[in-house]
Order: C-alpha cells, then structure tokens, then sequence
C-alpha cells in the first residue's frame, strides 16, 4: 500500500477521492466561484437549496456554474430555523436534484440553527428532523456543535455522517476545542473505524484545515475561509494542500511532544576534547 496517497472516503453509497468539502456562498461571482472549486481539486460542493438562494442579482442560477459531471451535489439546509423549515427544504433539494440526473439527490447536510446570531445549532430540531429524513430514505450528514453526548446521540439515531463544528460559521476562529472533537471521534468510531466524521465551520486558513486533519477527521466542510480570502482561488489550492497535509501527517504518527530537547544527532561516540 502507497502510504503517500490519501484512501477514499465513503459516506454511505458515495465514495470520493477529495476528502475536501466546498460551499458555495458569497463569492463575487459565479465565475470566481468556479475557479476556486476547480483549484481546490473537491468532488463534493454544498447548494443551500432555498429558492431565493440559487440565483444572483441578474438572476443567473448558480447550478448553471456547477459541472454535474464534475460534482456531486451536497444540499443543504443553511437558513432553516426549526425543523419543519429544513425537512421541506431537504425535500426541495432532493426533487430538484432528482430533475438535474445529480446523484446528491439522495442525501442532504442538515442545518437546524438555533438563533440568528450565533448560527449555532439547535439540537432538538437537529435530532428531530435527522429522524423524519432517515426515515424518508435521505442519506442525512448532520452539522453540530463540538458536543461529544450530542455527536453520539445523532449516530445512533441514523446519520451517515457527523459533522461537528470547529466554531462558530464563518467565524474564522479554527478549531477552538481540539479535545471535544478528539472525544467525538474516539466515540463515534468506537468499533466502527470508518464512520466518517467531517469538521464543518469555522475554518479560517489552511492550518485549521491541517489541525482538523491530524486530530483524526475524516474530512472539512469550509466556504467562508475561501470565498472571503483576498485571493480565494490561491486559498482553495492552499486548502487542498492543508487536508492532504494533515491526512498524511495523521497517518504518519507524529513524534511525542517533550518537555526538554532531544538532540537530532546521537552523542554516543562523539569525539570529545579529551580523546584528541
């Protein structure tokens, strides 16, 4: 086995080589969106499938800038409140997906938020709408805070994924608790390696990206960190990089931290001022 190549990751019926997840709000432009999803090398792209959120001010429809070919189609239910409001949202994805032929008609990332200005989730609409949606057949990634009992709560009531933030959305701030999501992951592959779980939010620059990765995620979700850089499309290339990184460096098993130094260089049998 090459060691030097990042495995496929598999959520449920979907499996992809990227290991990068990629919204697409607020870019400037459709056009710039494009050109950072291609630089980024992702295979799966978020829509927030809430009709006033698809077009532009021209009113160009941003599914008209995303190759079906190229990308699998992750709706989502960002801006819904309660849990009617993301269940009738996750079924609009599904049947306008359904009309496009994408594959992504079958699952959704559900968004229950708890207030305005956090944009923090809601845990009891989140539990209660993930169990209709199984139930309906969705193939359900769940977004939620850095709550071990919670992450927990929703893999046994039937997500196909756990996406526990690492702060707030669009904060930028990283991952804040290194060791909620250590706990998160510990539990929920507890006989179960492969369950993937994904850090979704939060991401500023390509070392929270890495962080993420070598805590152990299985992948990060992130939009703002790219669409809000001064150079987003250099900042998607920089993030692909950042998963690729800490993937690898995960794998590799990094050295123990110690208190004090540790030559590089044996010192056993250096000659000394004595010998010469």
């Amino acid at each position: 086995m090459d060691s030097s190549r990042l495995d496929n990751l598999r959520i449920g019926p979907f499996e992809f080589e990227s290991r990068l997840f990629v919204g697409t709000g607020k870019y400037a432009t459709f056009e710039l969106m494009r050109e950072a999803l291609e630089a980024c090398g992702c295979q799966v792209v978020t829509v927030a499938v809430r009709r006033e959120r698809l077009t532009d001010k021209s009113g160009r429809n941003i599914l008209d800038f995303l190759d079906p070919a190229r990308y699998t189609l992750l709706p989502n239910t960002a801006g819904c409140f309660n849990a009617d409001d993301a269940i009738r949202t996750a079924r609009l994805g599904r049947e306008l997906l359904e009309g496009l032929g994408n594959k992504g008609a079958s699952w959704v990332k559900l968004e229950v938020l708890g207030d305005r200005k956090t944009l923090l989730p809601d845990p009891v609409g989140t539990l209660e709408a993930l169990k209709v949606l199984k139930a309906e057949g969705f193939v359900v990634l769940c977004y939620t805070s850095d709550d071990p009992i919670m992450a927990l709560r929703l893999k046994e009531a039937g997500a196909a994924s756990v996406m526990p933030a690492g702060s707030p959305i669009g904060s930028g701030q990283g991952v804040l608790n290194p060791w909620n999501i250590r706990i998160i992951l510990e539990q929920l592959k507890e006989g179960d390696a492969a369950y993937p779980v994904i850090v979704d939010a939060g991401v500023g620059t390509a070392s929270d990206v890495t962080i993420a990765m070598e805590l152990g995620a299985d992948g990060v979700l992130l939009n703002t960190g790219v669409a809000g850089a001064k150079d987003c499309v250099a900042m998607a290339k920089a993030m692909r990089l950042a998963v690729e990184a800490g993937y690898l460096a995960r794998r590799a098993g990094r050295i123990p931290r110690k208190l004090y130094a540790t030559a590089s260089s044996p010192v056993e049998g250096v000659i000394g001022a004595k010998d010469q």
